[in-house]
């Protein structure tokens, strides 16, 4: 059964979503911690897509079509300040995936963001940050040998590859560290308890 509706819905969110994500990097704003607009946003698109969720259940390709769970898949990535959701979320993704209803990149970006939320090493090497020396690089993972092994047999190239993507991305956007490194840390270890990610 395709969900027209649903899938139209689930689209809007995420184009939201990257329209102001590209108001903040014009304006500069995207390394000011997390924006207020932007949270509220995320946030709001959280429970509008959960409510999707407990409706038709999670959005399979089969079920809205492949941009359609490609954006459900974005919304949830952005849903940083639910832990509960993104939780419940990734075992969905777990399901449609072993079901060949989903993108198994999809599930690995989801399952390292989630480790990286929780202070855990991520698996796949796919969630990146600044570094203290002030460049973009993957977040803790566990071996880089094993990291590629994994990131091959999905199909995603390797860290090494990605970081230098990644780093010409963020030159390309204009996009630049945190002037005090310290700080930002101890404002995004704080937010993580506040937020239940950590105790």
């Amino acid at each position: 059964m395709h969900y027209k509706s649903w899938a139209d819905k689930i689209i809007e969110l995420k184009n939201a979503d990257l329209t102001l994500r590209e108001k903040l990097v014009k304006s500069g704003q995207l390394s000011d911690g997390y924006n207020k607009d932007m949270k509220e946003l995320h946030n709001n698109n959280t429970a509008i897509l959960n409510d999707i969720i407990d409706t038709i259940g999670f959005p399979t390709t089969d079920k809205v079509g492949s941009e359609a769970s490609e954006a459900a898949w974005l919304v949830i990535q952005h849903s940083i300040g639910q832990p509960l959701l993104m939780k419940k979320c990734v075992k969905l993704l777990e399901t449609a995936v072993s079901e060949g209803k989903a993108d198994a990149k999809s599930l690995a970006y989801l399952t390292d963001r989630i480790a990286v939320l929780e202070g855990k090493p991520q698996l796949y090497g796919t969630q990146y940050d600044w570094d203290n020396n002030g460049n973009m690089s993957p977040n803790l993972f566990d071996d880089i040998k094993k990291v590629n092994e994994r990131r091959k047999s999905i199909g995603l190239n390797s860290v090494e590859e990605q970081t230098d993507i990644m780093r010409k991305q963020v030159i390309c956007d204009n996009v630049l560290p945190s002037k005090d490194f310290e700080k930002r840390k101890q404002e995004i270890e704080q937010w993580k308890k506040h937020t239940g990610w950590t105790k």
